[in-house]
Order: C-alpha cells, then sequence, then structure tokens
C-alpha cells in the first residue's frame, strides 16, 4: 500500500524509517596537497586528537573523547568546517594503532554507541585503541534535522484514498524535504558516504596511524567499502560483518528487507508456539494470521498511549521488525506482545522502536543514537524539538542534538547515496506493482517497507559512484561476514558483494540468525578478532556453524 505522511510526536517517529541501509554521496580524490592541482588538505591531515573525559550522561570512567576538523566541502575546503565528535578506549596492552569502528544505521552515533557496547570489543584493546565517531551530520557532529514539522512516511488504512491522489502525497513528501533542507543548515548538501570515507581517512591520520583498521557493521560495511575503493593504499586490516548491497536500488532493497523480516517474524511465531505462554496460542499457522489480523486491527482502531499519539498498527510492525534483528529480544518480545494483547499496554512494545538498527553488543533495551538511559524529558528536551540545532560546525551540545536526529540522518544519507528520483508520473504509474511486490514480500512488514520507495521524492538526486565505481578494488585482503538468517542484510548481497570488489574479499559464511554475526556467534566473534588482531584470515568460504551461536 502507499505510504501516508504521519504528523506524530518526535519520540515516537525515530521508529518509523525503517532500517534502511544505503550509502553516498559525491566521489572526489583523496588528495592531501594541492600540488596536483586538487584542492589543498593540508592542514586538515595535520591534525592530532586531544583526548579528554567525555562529558554527558553516563559516560563511562574510561572512554575518553576528542575531536577532528575536516571541511565541509572537500572541493572547497575553504568554504567551512565540520567538527566531528570521537570516543576511545585506550589500548590496555602494546599499543600497535587503532581500530575504527561503525556501528551502521546510517544515523547511529559511534559515541554513544562506544560508550553503549564498548565492553564487547574489549578484546580489541590488547593491541588497538578502539574507536568510533559520530559522522557528518550525525549526533554531536553538526546534526541534521527535519524540525517540529517533520513527517515520517506511514501506511494508514485509507489506501484507496491515496491511490486516487497519489500526488498530494508527493506534495506533501517535497513539503517535507524542504523543512529539512531548512532546519539542518550547511551540512546537509555535504551529507552522505562518499564524504564520510573521506572524513574517515583524516580520522585515521589525525589518530596517527598510517593505514585503517576498520570493524563496520551493516552500513558500516558500505562506507568500509567506498574507503576500500577511494584509498586501497590505506587500507589496514579492514573487517564488514553484515554486508550491505553495492547495487540494489531502494525498492529492491525495501522488497528485500520485507522478506528477510517475513522470514524472521516467522521462526520468532514457531519458537512462541511452542511455549504455553505465547498470547498466540501453540498453533504456528494461525499465529501467523492473529498476527496479521493484529496489526490490521490497530490500524483500523489505534491504542492511546502515554505519549499523547496512538499506537497503530505500523507502530507495531516498525517495533517487531526491531526486535527480530536479534534472538536474544525474542523472550521480551513474546511479553511486550502479551501485554499489548492482554491489556492493552504499549510501553514494552514500544520500547523495541529504536529507530532501524541494532548495535551489536548493545544489551536490549538500550536504543541507538540516544543517551542509554533514554531521551531527557523537560524544557532541554522541548527545545530540541522545537528548534533544531544552529549548525555552526563546531560539536553541538550533548542536549541540543535533535530529538529526530537519528531520523532525518538516516534519510538524508539514504537519499544522497541513492541516484534514483523517480518522477510523479512515474511513481503514480508503479504504485500499484509496487504495492503487490511488497505485500508479497511479506504481508506483515510489506505495507512498511514501501515507503522507502517514497522517503527521498523532493530531494536532489544522489550519487551513482557507489553503483558504478565501487568494484575491483586494489587493496589487501577484506574480510566480509554474511550471516544466513540475517533479516536485514541477506546472505545474498555478501556474495554479490564479494563478487564486485574482487579477489580482495574473503567471505565467512555464518550459518546462523540475526542481523550481523559478531555479536552473536563466537566463531564470528574469535575469526573477526584474529583477523583484525593478528591478520590471520580465515580461508574464504569458510564457515561458522549454529552450534557457535552463544
Amino acid at each position: 500500500m502507499p505510504a501516508k505522511p504521519s504528523r506524530r510526536p518526535a519520540p515516537r517517529r525515530r521508529a518509523l524509517i525503517g532500517a534502511l541501509s544505503v550509502t553516498l554521496l559525491c566521489a572526489g580524490l583523496p588528495a592531501a596537497a594541492a600540488d596536483d592541482g586538487q584542492p589543498d588538505l593540508t592542514r586538515f591531515y595535520r591534525q592530532k586528537v586531544t583526548w579528554g573525559r567525555c562529558e554527558g550522561m553516563d559516560m563511562p570512567e574510561d572512554l575518553q573523547c576528542g575531536k577532528v576538523t575536516v571541511p565541509l566541502d572537500y572541493a572547497r575546503p575553504r568554504a567551512g568546517t565540520l567538527d566531528l565528535a570521537l570516543a576511545r578506549y585506550r589500548a590496555s596492552g602494546d599499543r600497535h594503532g587503532s581500530v575504527v569502528l561503525n556501528f551502521g544505521g546510517p544515523g547511529g552515533s559511534g559515541v554513544v554507541g562506544l560508550a553503549g557496547s564498548g565492553r564487547a570489543y574489549m578484546d580489541l584493546t590488547d593491541r588497538y585503541d578502539v574507536v568510533s565517531f559520530d559522522p557528518r551530520g550525525v549526533g554531536r557532529s553538526s546534526p541534521v534535522s527535519c524540525g517540529d514539522a517533520f513527517q515520517a512516511a506511514e501506511f494508514d488504512d485509507d489506501t484507496d484514498e491515496v491511490l486516487r491522489d497519489p500526488r498530494a502525497l508527493l506534495r506533501q513528501l517535497r513539503e517535507e524535504a524542504a523543512a529539512c533542507e531548512k532546519h539542518s543548515g550547511p551540512v546537509l548538501p555535504h551529507i552522505g558516504t562518499v564524504n564520510v570515507s573521506r572524513d574517515l581517512d583524516v580520522i585515521r591520520q589525525a589518530l596517527g596511524d598510517k593505514k585503517l583498521n576498520y570493524l563496520g557493521f551493516s552500513y558500516g560495511t558500505r562506507l568500509g567499502a567506498v574507503y576500500a575503493k577511494q584509498f586501497p593504499d590505506r587500507v589496514g586490516r579492514l573487517a564488514l560483518d553484515g554486508v550491505d548491497t553495492l547495487t540494489e536500488p531502494l525498492t529492491e532493497q525495501g522488497i528485500a528487507g520485507a522478506r528477510g523480516q517475513q522470514t524472521a517474524l516467522e521462526d520468532f511465531l514457531d519458537w512462541c508456539t511452542r511455549d504455553v505462554a505465547c498470547p498466540f496460542g501453540q498453533d504456528p499457522r494461525r499465529a501467523r494470521e492473529d498476527m496479521l489480523r493484529l496489526v490490521r486491527s490497530l490500524d483500523r482502531d489505534p491504542v492511546p498511549t502515554d505519549f499523547g499519539y496512538e499506537f497503530t498498527g505500523q507502530d507495531l510492525v516498525g517495533a517487531i521488525g526491531q526486535a527480530l534483528y536479534s534472538k536474544e529480544l525474542w523472550p521480551s518480545l513474546e511479553r511486550a506482545l502479551a501485554s499489548l494483547m492482554e491489556d492493552g499496554e504499549t510501553h514494552r512494545i514500544e520500547a523495541f522502536a529504536t529507530g532501524g538498527y541494532l548495535l551489536p553488543g548493545i544489551p536490549p533495551g538500550i536504543p541507538p543514537g540516544i543517551p542509554p538511559n533514554g531521551p531527557a524529558d523537560g524544557p532541554a528536551d522541548e527545545r530540541r524539538r522545537e528548534t533544531g540545532p544552529e549548525n555552526d560546525g563546531g560539536l553541538a551540545d550533548e542536549e541540543d542534538v535533535p530529538l529526530d536526529n537519528l531520523a532525518a540522518a538516516l534519510m538524508a544519507v539514504n537519499c544522497a547515496d541513492d541516484p534514483d528520483r523517480p518522477t510523479a508520473d512515474q511513481v503514480e504509474r508503479d504504485l500499484d506493482r509496487l504495492r503487490a511486490a511488497y505485500e508479497q514480500a511479506s504481508p506483515v512488514f510489506g505495507r512498511y517497507r514501501l515507503t522507502e520507495v517514497l522517503l527521498c521524492y523532493g530531494r536532489p538526486p544522489g550519487t551513482d559512484f557507489i553503483r558504478e565505481q565501487v568494484r575491483d578494488v586494489d587493496s589487501p585482503k577484506l574480510l566480509l561476514v554474511g550471516t544466513r538468517g540475517d533479516p536485514a542484510t541477506p546472505y545474498r548481497w555478501t556474495v554479490q558483494t564479494a563478487r564486485r570488489l574482487g579477489p580482495s574479499a574473503v567471505v565467512l559464511d555464518n550459518r546462523g540468525d540475526g542481523h550481523t554475526g559478531y555479536g552473536s556467534s563466537k566463531c564470528v566473534h574469535r575469526k573477526v578478532d584474529d583477523f583484525l588482531l593478528y591478520g590471520s584470515l580465515p580461508p574464504n568460504g569458510s564457515s561458522c556453524g549454529p552450534e557457535d551461536q552463544e
């Protein structure tokens, strides 16, 4: 079904964007000086990070924070700058450099992610400082926002009405795009993975490393692939877990995501119905039918919440989609669904609506992109919701990061990374066909994921750099981990991306479930660590079995 804009409050909007994981803005050369006719970037490459105590809510005492400065526009480095927020855990053993983490998204704060999940990476501190950062437009690094007028495309039950006048919807989406431009400031035209990759190289140099050692998850694998293409001679040890596609357009990614989530949902229901406490009973087939009826019932008659909005079936779909990323969350999801179905209580199920992805290693219940204790309340929080950031190029204060930043950054990066911009006529012509394809992929998630087709309407076309140029990388070996039961990044993307990257790519086949393997499989964790710490690569095509899952 087509999407309908929603005017819900910000805490809810973060969950409506879905698990998009695409990449890239405009290609550029990694020149550090102007002797070859390229812009002079020398002053940026001469930086060193000054580390200090992290300020903010519940920051670990042993986590250090710093910043680097990068050009707003790499083609015009004198036209303005941005500060990027960094965080690190120092090496506990004999230091051999740094390893930089990107937890995915796009749109999640690496600083918050490292603060919340850093203990999962402590083995790497035997040799490395473990570092993460807030990419441009994210967190404290000139955060983008769509302001109080931001509306996430959302499905509702009035499909026929929207189909009769889809152009009205497209007008609203164009208005939303204008609101995002207004509230995001000068960083918005320069957001996207190619520029983040160039920022990553500045960070590498500022850390004092000749080569980049890197661990990327989900969207972070796209960033790693782009870096390997742009800076092949500066690649150290790169591990990519939950490998993203380099070629499929948003429409095909949405269908793949819907299909993967449907499979994960059916696996969850098979598991749930073996428990006498399962709110759907003990018949798996009937449970699937009841789940679809529950979604449609809530779309017709939403449940009031304490946040002042009504919890719809599509809110439920978004929350379930997040919970399905990890089997560790299934017992909590079962209890949350029981509370919703038996008591009409939404708090537990709303806790899963964390904005599009689950950070590998973060304990259940800590949403990515917001402080571990949840978003603040009170006057400062209201100011964030209403005004958005000032975007002067310096680091934003924690309390000034807009509540919609995660969703707004996810949309901005995905759109900057995607060259497809169908016209209004094309959208109107293709809507029926796309609706059928999405609903065939998943009767539960299809409506929700179809929003991805429309999210970029009204924005400038993105780059085709990834589709055209990120291939046959001339870099040292890269370790690619694909999980067979991954609901967000299907295993076939790992195979396709490895083939596209060429002989440098080494594939580790994780025969397990869940999104990414590092946090759920002891075997994957060990092999990734062995590669990053010691350069020991598994044979191409080797596997980790389900028995190796924790």
